[in-house]
């Protein structure tokens, strides 16, 4: 049995990456890190044996602060059970062949009630540009080929962690909304950041000028302001911990000793429509 078709081509994105020169490029980075820094303060625990997962690892661990070994994003992970108390995975798990995988061998790598904290593009990532292109393509050539990567929902990510194991897991987005003088300008700056398009299904072949001037258009058409072209980016905050005996627990169904109502001062209906 023929195993299941990789859904990016792993060389092309490491051949992405290698691109990258300038720290400039990676101002998602930045903020994603920043982001992350935050959430740290908020847990108000020390962390002594922390691992960045990523080719920026190195980046991040700089503007966070934190004292942590960094190890390349693979398939396989070069981490040990029960090895460390912090994992951030930065901004790559969008990339992730097996992104369920690479969650439980983070989980497995957790001492008990350690933290994991994984960020990656998902929701609206480049819907205009996505848009922008399907349209272009279909009308040009009458047909379409995949050009931006799939962006999970959040909800979908909720779950992964869950299927991971992780405890008290919880997932939400921040959106940056990114104005560019023109589509070429975007595009660009994706190529400088190394978030090119490494779809292992993407036509290999150059597309058709006319295919870009169209988009182009498009573009300004639906999704200008104010003289420029808008990009939508949402990062996915992935929160989970290894679970532990001293982590709370929810309560049991029909287990609550206070009635909503009593709290919010209000008075409780029946389906009836009489007070209960």
């Amino acid at each position: 049995m023929d195993p299941t078709p990789a859904l990016f081509d792993q060389d092309a994105l490491s051949r992405s990456r290698a691109r990258v020169k300038d720290d400039d490029a990676l101002f998602l980075h930045k903020f994603a890190a920043s982001e992350v820094s935050e959430r740290l303060k908020d847990v108000n625990r020390r962390f002594t044996d922390a691992v960045f997962v990523g080719w920026q690892g190195a980046f991040w661990a700089r503007e966070t602060g934190v004292d942590a070994r960094v190890i390349p994003d693979a398939d396989v992970l070069d981490l040990e059970p029960e090895s460390c108390d912090l994992i951030v995975q930065c901004l790559g798990l969008h990339w992730a062949g097996d992104p369920v995988g690479q969650l439980i061998q983070m989980k497995r790598a957790l001492r008990p009630d350690g933290l994991m904290i994984a960020v990656m593009f998902a929701g609206d990532t480049l819907t205009e540009l996505r848009q922008a292109l399907t349209q272009a393509e279909a009308e040009v050539v009458g047909g379409i080929s995949p050009r931006v990567a799939p962006m999970a929902e959040l909800r979908a990510l909720g779950a992964l962690l869950q299927r991971a194991g992780f405890g008290l897991p919880v997932a939400d987005i921040e959106s940056l909304r990114v104005a560019y003088e023109t589509p070429w300008h975007l595009m660009r700056e994706l190529r400088a950041m190394g978030e090119g398009n490494v779809i292992a299904a993407r036509a290999k072949r150059f597309a058709r000028r006319e295919v870009f001037v169209r988009m182009a258009q498009i573009y300004g058409e639906q999704f200008c302001e104010d003289g420029r072209m808008m990009a939508t980016f949402e990062l996915a905050f992935l929160t989970g911990w290894a679970p532990s005996e001293t982590q709370q627990k929810p309560l049991r169904p029909g287990s609550a000793q206070t009635r909503l109502a009593d709290v919010l001062g209000v008075t409780e209906m029946g389906e009836d429509g009489k007070k209960a």
